[in-house]
């Protein structure tokens, strides 16, 4: 591909814009390393913690490229709100989503032609419509950019199928060099977005996942009421806003209403509401008229909001990862934030239910193939009907067929490549991909788990699970803080007074927090295994310890699973 810009940074350019459009004085390191490879028309995926300036990354090559740069963003919320800040810093901006008039759709597609917005943000969605396609390809595109990346993997394979098209999008495009930006990824998810981005060779750039300002709790309940009434001693407790995730619609609902007759100021948000719903609410959180924003996990992408001074998580979600990503939204401004996690093991069973009906079943691609084999081409719209299937799900297993060759698109639509009968033996081959899925979503669900379990700094259980050195004790989590109790560390734990039963206001170098006083810490029991040793399961074969909480045991096999054991059924390899 033909280079995009001269061999030499233009640091100094850079520079003057950052300061004249943005007030930016210097560039964070990650900042500068990801300009730099773009400048250079490397394809990148950076990942930095939330607050770090990622927007800054392909905003300041914007101005500079000879063609616009395509923001692909993963809400119509989220692009307006990223429209008007491009605005503010005086740089052309477009956006093409289904909240245009029809004269306003003429109007951006007249100014694409021109080769008018320097930045244009579109859904995954829009990159679907092959006409579009063309018509971005005829104005030229100098960066394809994936805003919150991770949401490829996360959501990609079941409710945003559109996200698995991305690289036939950047291809129709003429494979312009991508930036994938997110604020947390595990290896498996950044081979994932460089998989289906098709950008294998781009540089990674990892600035660490450490949010110092951020306080990390685990408060272990034992059924629904004393989960609600800690939660809501934590708000009668903590000063300023914050966000409630539940896992599910009802627990969202429910909540509101005790925040409701509790008096607390407070707003819903989850996919159930209409689009002007969830838009009145979020306007609400944003201007500070709710204190308390209770959501699912539909709330937050790209909230820039920097005065979240708490996130409760009231149910587990599925992943170590889709938690920091939610717990990072608090305290973008670096003053002093926490995350508190309400654990209840039977919460587990909210996210089981979720994981079954997550990929596509073997009756559902049966149907697809069988749909598909019984006629010349059918058409995507069509095709749910024809197969008795949901939309969403027709749309995910069209991908699936077309990534592993079984099918093509042509001008009338998807046709088998070849025509030989579908047999099981097919079936079984396709959806191995799919059971192989959810071995991972399991791995990733005992992750999070352990999180809420371990009695180790909670901070160096994080970097481990995103493949970063553990470094030294965080001194800003729970664990740290009743560690330094029991070892009469002063200088962590200042002094304390007490807030109610089990429950004492520790004030800590990083301000004050609730935690579990000492004198009801757990006893410590000698453990069977150390973290470390290598031990054997009769059916999971050899594995290595990464984790004891009492006599149980998280163990990293070598086939790459990960599983909570009781050490009665492990024995030394």
């Amino acid at each position: 591909m033909k280079k995009l810009v001269e061999e030499t940074v233009p640091w100094d350019l850079l520079k003057r814009e950052a300061k004249a459009r943005f007030g930016i004085a210097k560039f964070r390191s990650a900042q500068r390393e990801t300009l730099e490879a773009v400048m250079r028309g490397r394809s990148v995926l950076a990942i930095m913690p939330t607050g770090a300036g990622k927007s800054l990354t392909y905003q300041l090559p914007a101005l500079l490229l000879p063609h616009t740069v395509v923001v692909v963003s993963p809400l119509i919320a989220l692009m307006q709100d990223q429209k008007l800040k491009a605005e503010g810093a005086s740089i052309e901006v477009s956006k093409i989503d289904s909240t245009l008039t029809k004269h306003q759709r003429e109007e951006a597609d007249e100014a694409l032609a021109a080769g008018i917005p320097k930045l244009l943000y579109v859904t995954p969605e829009r990159l679907e419509n092959r006409e579009f396609l063309a018509e971005l390809k005829q104005a030229g595109v100098s960066l394809f950019v994936v805003d919150e990346a991770h949401t490829i993997a996360q959501w990609g394979h079941d409710f945003r199928p559109a996200y698995l098209g991305l690289r036939y999008a950047r291809e129709a495009l003429g494979n312009p060099p991508v930036l994938a930006l997110t604020a947390t990824a595990t290896d498996d998810v950044i081979h994932e977005i460089l998989e289906q981005l098709n950008a294998k060779n781009a540089v990674v750039i990892n600035a660490g996942s450490d949010r110092t300002n951020l306080f990390l709790a685990v408060h272990p309940t034992v059924n629904n009421d004393a989960k609600l009434a800690r939660l809501m001693q934590m708000l009668g407790n903590t000063d300023g806003t914050g966000i409630v995730y539940t896992a599910s619609v009802r627990s969202a609902n429910e909540l509101y209403e005790r925040f409701k007759e509790a008096g607390i100021a407070s707003g819903k948000y989850h996919g159930k509401m209409t689009a002007r719903e969830r838009e009145r609410a979020q306007a609400e959180f944003m201007n500070d008229t709710c204190r308390v924003m209770v959501a699912t996990k539909a709330f937050g992408l790209g909230i820039d909001k920097p005065n979240i001074r708490f996130v409760f998580h009231y149910e587990f979600p599925d992943s170590l990862e889709s938690y920091y990503q939610e717990a990072g939204r608090a305290g973008r401004d670096g003053g002093q934030a926490q995350a508190v996690l309400l654990y209840r093991l039977e919460d587990r069973r909210i996210q089981s239910f979720f994981a079954a009906g997550r990929y596509p079943r073997a009756e559902e691609l049966r149907a697809v193939l069988e749909t598909l084999s019984a006629t010349d081409a059918v058409n995507a719209a069509a095709l749910p009907e024809r197969a008795g299937i949901g939309k969403r799900r027709a749309e995910v297993i069209l991908y699936l067929l077309r990534e592993m060759k079984v099918v093509r698109r042509l001008r009338g639509g998807y046709v088998l490549r070849h025509g030989e009968p579908i047999t099981d033996a097919h079936v079984e081959t396709l959806l191995h991909e799919y059971v192989e899925r959810a071995s991972a979503d399991r791995s990733r669900l005992d992750e999070m788990m352990l999180y809420a379990e371990t009695v180790r700094c909670r901070m160096q259980v994080i970097r481990r699970y995103f493949n970063e050195p553990e470094g030294e004790l965080c001194g800003n989590c729970d664990n740290c803080v009743n560690r330094a109790w029991e070892m009469h560390e002063p200088e962590v734990a200042l002094h304390g007074a007490s807030e109610g039963e089990g429950v004492t206001r520790i004030e800590t170098l990083n301000g004050p927090i609730l935690t579990t006083a000492p004198e009801t810490l757990p006893q410590t029991i000698p453990a069977k295994f150390q973290e470390g040793v290598v031990v054997r399961h009769k059916r999971f074969g050899r594995g290595r310890v990464r984790d004891v909480v009492g006599d149980t045991v998280m163990v990293q096999f070598e086939d790459g699973g990960c599983k909570r054991l009781k050490d009665s059924f492990l024995k030394n390899a």
